[in-house]
């Protein structure tokens, strides 16, 4: 690629309940992740509660703008045309976006947003008033997902703010721009390991971390939770915001060790009709769910590891 290298953003806008299976699809082919925004939010409603319940969603990913770039595009047609039988969908949008265009890209439609009691989240570049106790989070997303206007990250914000202890240990698994990171070491934590297995996910997260003062707090290292499984590190709090699918797939993989024995995970990403399978997933590691969140037809799942 040359110094300036391009990608193809494709974009569908869904409704709720095809959200999941679409992102899954988009995932496959997509470089880092996949974006999902709840659409039809006014500009000027930034405190949660103004917010309606999702009724469609907007979802990207990015391909890039390389020799593959044919056979990619129509291998993810064919997937999505598979999935029209069931869901009906419109056609992908493409268009084309430099890379050091893409930050920009985000600008468009990222507005500052109130989560919970306490917390704000700004992008950098926006300047929001803030009330004495208030909790800001200041992103530049850049090429890393994650700016708060997804149902799942407010869900996690939500619990963070409800659940975390100050002086606890916490693990956000698939940290992107460093969101929950942030909030985290924010709302007290006394350390904060974020992996990612991208790279530029992790230099968004470290580089946010900076922008939040709290660098020395968010440690973002690449990876996933199979290198803290062989070792002896376990954490008083676990944050999982992925996929149902992949959260199944962790679960299979020693997950519940990381928790340590009396702590708590909480797991978001997850579309209602899904809740079931992850739960009788996570009990099969010996973390016991005992209560869910929901907004929309998006669910968070609060669980615990019994104490030794």
């Amino acid at each position: 690629m040359s110094n300036n290298p391009a990608w193809i953003e494709v974009s569908l806008q869904v409704d709720g309940e095809s959200a999941e299976a679409v992102a899954e699809v988009l995932e496959r082919f997509g470089h880092q992740g996949v974006s999902l925004e709840q659409d039809g939010i006014p500009p000027d409603t930034w405190d949660e509660d103004q917010v309606p319940p999702p009724q469609s969603l907007t979802l990207r990913a990015y391909l890039p703008a390389d020799n593959m770039l044919e056979a990619t595009q129509a291998r993810l047609e064919a997937a999505l045309g598979h999935m029209r039988l069931m869901y009906p969908m419109p056609t992908p949008r493409y268009r084309n976006v430099k890379e050091d265009d893409w930050a920009e890209a985000w600008k468009a439609h990222y507005e500052p947003l109130r989560v919970g009691k306490r917390l704000i989240v700004r992008p950098l570049w926006i300047d929001v008033p803030l009330a004495p106790d208030d909790i800001e989070i200041a992103l530049d997303p850049g090429m890393a997902f994650g700016t708060g206007s997804h149902p799942t990250t407010q869900l996690c914000l939500g619990a963070l703010e409800d659940l975390l202890q100050p002086g606890q240990t916490v693990l956000d698994l698939g940290s992107g721009s460093g969101i929950l990171s942030i909030a985290a070491a924010k709302l007290g934590a006394s350390q904060v390991l974020a992996l990612d297995i991208d790279a530029i996910a992790v230099d968004a997260t470290r580089q946010n971390a900076r922008e939040n003062g709290v660098e020395h707090r968010v440690n973002a290292q690449r990876g996933s939770h199979d290198c803290l499984v062989s070792s002896a590190r376990r954490f008083d709090l676990v944050i999982v915001n992925i996929l149902a699918r992949i959260i199944i797939e962790m679960a299979r993989e020693r997950l519940g060790e990381i928790v340590r024995p009396g702590g708590l995970a909480i797991f978001s990403g997850i579309i209602d009709s899904q809740a079931d399978e992850v739960e009788d997933a996570l009990r099969q590691i010996d973390l016991q769910p005992y209560a869910r969140r929901q907004m929309g037809d998006w669910i968070l799942v609060e669980a615990k590891r019994p104490a030794e």
